[in-house]
């Protein structure tokens, strides 16, 4: 025991001096050389006091190395600038679409969400529309929003056969203000995904950047894949079973918001690199970038033809 305090002691002081010299730039970083196992005893500290970098310490802390996403698209990308991004996908390797889902999630982490929600009647004989219940799903169908919301008129219609909304729901559910500040910081910078969205929005009164919404019940492409009319409009119900083999919306009890977006995001990822593909298409070309002059920096403030007059006059 007393060898090995000694020993990890030494090997603490040794790390130091290294880090030390690393610092400085006396001392070159540390890497593996291929699958060789690790130097044990005497000789792995006779190693390690090498300086040209050759040797292959197995202790201490190894540097990650940057995970590089895209030549082309940083990992903090804008969601807009996503859906061009899915072209340039599209030209490397075979195209397919499992080549692009592979690195979806490397893309847009967290970018993807897909909205639901139920409403109510409220106003003259409950013909008024009012939030009453909000699901929000992330791009793998977890929940990461479910909460019933309390409209701001009296409710005249629950409208349970089809919202699935009752007064036992009420009890706990909280004032739609406060749901829609929490609803729209999860939207904010979000590509989000629903079926007939639009209703959606109207009731939390609030309107999506247009490019950033995916809209299920106005893609051709999910029509088509269904051997329906492309330009007809097909439900939720209607799509899942062609195209997803799934009952969903069944029942006297009412839909279920939850079901409700985790369906429109299924049908989303069903024809995510098509649909992507030909967005990216239609979207107007984006301006070049600045060109940065890498030699230029503050330090030519400094020289005096930067300097205010009465500065220069002072000085002298």
């Amino acid at each position: 025991q007393g060898y090995s305090k000694k020993k990890s002691r030494k090997h603490q002081r040794y790390m130091e001096r290294r880090a030390l010299l690393e610092q400085k730039g006396l001392l070159g970083p540390r890497r593996r050389l291929g699958s060789q196992d690790p130097v044990a005893g005497p000789e792995a500290h006779s190693t390690l006091t090498k300086v040209d970098g050759t040797t292959a310490p197995r202790c201490g802390k190894v540097p990650k190395p940057k995970r590089v996403v895209s030549p082309s698209l940083s990992p903090s990308a804008s969601p807009d600038s996503i859906a061009r991004h899915h072209s340039v996908l599209l030209s490397q390797g075979n195209g397919s679409s499992k080549g692009v889902r592979t690195s979806s999630p490397l893309l847009r982490p967290g970018k993807y969400v897909a909205i639901d929600c139920e409403m109510v009647g409220t106003g003259p004989q409950g013909r008024l529309s009012e939030l009453a219940r909000c699901s929000v799903v992330n791009y793998e169908g977890d929940v990461i929003y479910d909460k019933y919301v309390h409209p701001e008129l009296p409710i005249v219609d629950y409208r349970t056969r089809w919202s699935g909304i009752t007064k036992q729901h009420m009890k706990n559910a909280i004032p739609f203000k406060a749901a829609q500040a929490e609803i729209l910081k999860i939207l904010k910078d979000k590509i989000v995904v629903g079926h007939a969205i639009h209703n959606d929005f109207q009731a939390l009164k609030y309107f999506h950047p247009k490019d950033r919404t995916r809209d299920t019940s106005r893609i051709p492409v999910l029509n088509q894949r269904a051997g329906l009319p492309s330009k007809a409009s097909v439900s939720l119900k209607s799509l899942a079973m062609h195209l997803l083999k799934k009952k969903i919306q069944v029942g006297c009890k009412g839909h279920s918001s939850v079901e409700d977006a985790r369906t429109a995001m299924e049908l989303y990822r069903l024809v995510e690199v098509q649909w992507e593909t030909e967005l990216a298409r239609s979207l107007p070309p984006r301006p070049p970038s600045p060109i940065i002059d890498p030699t230029t920096d503050s330090n030519q403030y400094m020289d005096d033809q930067y300097w205010p007059t009465d500065l220069m006059a002072s000085s002298l």
